[in-house]
């Protein structure tokens, strides 16, 4: 399963505008990439985002896991960049500390913030919540890497 969520930015701000999961499971890993890359390739033509971000691999003890995930990675980034969206990566260690403050945060800790920041109240899929820390992080990275460039004081 595949999560994604969207946002919108306004100013200092942060709107959720959708969240979602692409499943998967039930085909032959071929087929799951298609999948994925048809998927995200719909987000991006439903809800037109400017900017993509999406978590680097994460390899622990098992590199076949790694690898399968690095490829519906690419099934991901492929879409964006077909689109024509800038891709952005981030760690999973950055995008924990960005939403929970910590970097070894558990998946519940991470929802239960994505949900306050964005003022949500509807309970949402791990996968999902994910995809809008992913895209809550990038929002104030980008927000903050703007604000150096430009001089603006805090």
């Amino acid at each position: 399963m595949t999560g994604y969520g969207v946002i919108d930015v306004q100013g200092n701000k942060n709107f959720h505008v959708a969240h979602g999961t692409i499943r998967t499971e039930t085909e032959a890993f071929p087929l799951r990439l298609g999948k994925i890359f048809a998927g995200i390739t719909e987000v991006i033509q439903t809800w037109q985002p400017q900017e993509v971000s999406i978590e680097e691999v994460f390899v622990a003890k098992n590199a076949a896991s790694a690898l399968k995930l690095g490829q519906a990675r690419g099934a991901a980034i492929c879409a964006a960049v077909q689109a024509g969206c800038p891709v952005f990566e981030y760690t999973a260690k950055l995008i924990k500390q960005s939403v929970v403050g910590k970097g070894a945060a558990e998946k519940h800790q991470v929802q239960h913030m994505v949900k306050i920041m964005l003022n949500l109240h509807q309970d949402m899929p791990h996968d999902a919540s994910d995809g809008l820390a992913i895209a809550l992080t990038h929002a104030h990275l980008h927000a903050t890497q703007k604000r150096l460039q430009g001089g603006t004081s805090w």
